[in-house]
């Protein structure tokens, strides 16, 4: 800034009044220290004087020993020192006589044949507006060196413009106080001629630099008297300044291009990856970030490296942040079922409106021909009506099962169902916890049957239960791509019927040719189409997935999802919650994506994982978390209800139905929400409110 050069045009001037006008908040007077050079400014005046090469050398000087101004604490009053002279108005922000803000500005040529008092009152004006922001909705106080404005508010208003003026100090709460102009010296200043000024520093006191005294720069300086390298580099810099390229001694500092020199491996440096890096101003930045923030300002040698480990073993980043790499775990596909529904996997479609008072859709597919029955149940079942509708639609078909593969349903992890099918010999093959994919194919069911009402009863959703069948009937008769073949021709050996009619007259006399299948033709061909279709949608799913090894003893982090019950609301901090929890350690590897982990005792959650869950600990210190979400088997949140807030009788078909508004544990009262009654009681028959 002091070598600036003078400006030889109008562009050149205005370029740098442009850039000192952006900092003329820090600069005092200066609005009065430009006005020759915003004089050259005007059509065909630029022409440079002795009073322009005065002001533009005095506000270089300016531009570079601006004060420090201090923060507003909106807690303490706002005090408002304000001045008018002849061609300028000037005021200061304080609080507790430190300075907050400057103001000055010029008079233009209407103004300045005002007289004393309009001048001193227009300051007044000028300054309040300025910093409306800081005045509004409290008290302060304006002193001024014009002694009538004291009794601004008893006076008689004779003039417009008084009227104008004074509508603009409406709504603020103010007190104006005289002050000589001897001891105004902050706002005089600011409106003074320059031949009338005197230095800043006789002026006042408060406008003293304000420096914060930084310990870190005595530790850094600390941290060099154990380093015999370091000593040697400073005293060869000290007797010869150029004895090493790049490095300098300056001001007791010793810098590298700039950059201040930190002590390899000491325990500043470990301060100061910390603190850019988990402090708020690196706000939990990646590796190359923080790097990047840090090289700015300090150097050592292996500096990348060491942020880049430092971040990557951060505890708080691992728990709390999304990993960015492709999902863990290539796709392992279930094995090809030898027999016709001797493997079969099973799911619910929940959600969908009352029909004749069904809302459940029970989905039963065969692993191996797809072939799918599609059972309508009532909401809330049990295992036992699960059972029932399984016996009365699949086993009287095609008898029991070898496997069955199904999520952690509570049906299916309930005592009832695991004792029936192991009398039965039949292997419950369930999902590891939070990770749906393993029953894919009842998943892609679950939404062919899902697209295939919506699209015919999208105008009589209630009515869905009576196109079940055709759904049904429709999808066993659909060609499937993974078979070659529809579901129906896969398990029957011949053509679905074909559904349409002849039209009115039509003949019966047809050319047909009939073709003759082997039965085992068909399934070995079956099995051929199968192996192909998994093998071509395990490269397809395994182009966006990484491999992922654990090894017995690792210790890694976990990823839960729990679900929120369907009428309970999920608690609003769950937003910013930690994305991982842990690390638990693994104790057997059941497969080359499964793992089992060592969870705490009084964990509800199955300890069985995908891999896609779980991401390894990095870093030797390990902290075990013995709190995990209170989730269930199924994996919803485990709430129990508290209290019973309010109660409300409503009408529903025709029917009285008591509703209450329930207080769930683990939420706060605001979060409680309206429940049935009699079904409340029934999941909850130990709460009596």
């Amino acid at each position: 800034m002091l070598h600036w050069p003078r400006p030889q045009s109008v562009k050149h001037l205005r370029g740098f009044l442009g850039f000192t006008g952006y900092y003329r908040r820090f600069v005092r007077n200066y609005g009065k220290i430009c006005q020759p050079l915003t004089q050259l400014l005007k059509k065909d005046a630029f022409s440079w004087t002795a009073e322009a090469e005065v002001a533009f050398k005095q506000l270089k000087v300016a531009m570079t020993t601006a004060p420090v101004l201090g923060l507003p604490d909106y807690s303490k009053p706002f005090l408002l020192e304000g001045d008018a002279s002849g061609k300028g108005v000037g005021a200061v922000l304080m609080q507790e006589g430190r300075p907050i803000a400057y103001f000055s500005k010029a008079l233009s040529p209407m103004t300045l044949g005002l007289s004393t008092y309009e001048k001193e009152l227009l300051a007044v004006v000028l300054l309040v507006n300025k910093w409306r922001h800081y005045l509004l909705g409290r008290r302060f106080t304006i002193k001024t060196d014009h002694q009538s404005l004291k009794f601004l508010l008893e006076q008689r208003i004779t003039t417009p413009m008084q009227q104008k003026w004074l509508s603009k100090l409406m709504g603020f709460d103010y007190e104006i106080a005289y002050k000589s102009g001897n001891t105004n010296l902050a706002a005089d200043a600011l409106s003074r001629i320059p031949e009338d000024q005197v230095p800043i520093g006789q002026q006042m006191g408060i406008a003293a630099m304000t420096v914060v005294l930084c310990n870190w720069v005595k530790e850094l300086q600390a941290s060099w008297v154990h380093d015999q390298d370091l000593q040697q580099l400073i005293a060869d810099l000290q007797q010869d300044p150029v004895s090493h390229p790049f490095f300098t001694w300056q001001h007791q500092m010793l810098y590298y291009k700039s950059r201040l020199v930190v002590v390899n491996d000491s325990q500043f440096r470990h301060k100061l990856i910390k603190e850019h890096h988990a402090g708020p101003v690196g706000g939990h930045s990646g590796g190359e970030r923080t790097y990047q923030r840090l090289k700015q300002a300090f150097f050592w040698q292996g500096m990348k490296q060491a942020v880049l480990q430092y971040v990557a073993r951060c505890d708080v980043c691992q728990r709390h942040k999304y990993e960015t790499i492709a999902s863990p775990g290539l796709l392992q596909p279930l094995p090809i079922p030898e027999r016709l529904w001797s493997d079969i996997s099973m799911d619910f479609v929940e959600g969908l409106p009352s029909s004749g008072s069904k809302s459940v859709i029970f989905v039963v597919v065969d692993r191996l021909s797809k072939y799918a029955h599609f059972i309508p149940l009532t909401h809330p079942y049990t295992a036992t009506i699960v059972t029932q509708a399984f016996l009365d639609n699949v086993f009287k078909l095609h008898g029991m099962p070898h496997s069955i593969v199904s999520d952690r349903d509570t049906v299916f992890t309930s005592t009832f169902w695991k004792e029936l099918f192991r009398l039965q010999g039949t292997t419950l093959c369930m999902s590891t916890a939070y990770h749906p994919q393993t029953d894919g194919q009842t998943e892609v069911v679950n939404r062919c049957v899902e697209n295939y009402l919506r699209c015919l009863t999208s105008d009589r959703p209630t009515a869905w239960v009576k196109w079940l069948p055709l759904a049904e009937w429709w999808y066993n008769t659909t060609f499937h791509v993974s078979t070659g073949v529809t579901p129906y021709e896969a398990l029957y050996g011949q053509p679905p019927p074909n559904l349409m009619y002849y039209a009115p007259g039509g003949t019966t006399v047809a050319a047909t040719e009939v073709l003759l299948k082997d039965r085992t033709t068909i399934l070995k061909l079956l099995k051929e189409h199968l192996v192909i279709a998994q093998h071509r949608m395990k490269q397809l799913a395994d182009t966006h997935r990484t491999e992922r090894i654990f090894e017995v003893g690792d210790w890694v982090y976990l990823k839960l999802q729990p679900f929120k019950q369907v009428t309970v609301a999920f608690r609003r901090k769950a937003k910013l919650a930690p994305k991982y929890f842990g690390p638990y350690q693994i104790v057997q590897k059941l497969g080359p994506v499964a793992y089992k982990l060592e969870l705490p005792t009084n964990s509800k959650i199955h300890p069985v994982f995908h891999v896609s869950l779980l991401k390894k600990k990095v870093g030797d210190g390990v902290v075990i978390q013995t709190e995990l979400p209170l989730t269930e088997e199924d994996g919803q949140l485990q709430l129990e209800p508290l209290a019973v807030l309010d109660r409300k009788l409503i009408n529903r078909n025709n029917r009285p139905h008591t509703l209450v508004l329930v207080h769930w544990t683990n939420s706060i009262p605001k979060d409680a929400t309206w429940e049935d009654w009699h079904t409340l009681q029934q999941r909850f028959p130990h709460f009596q409110p």
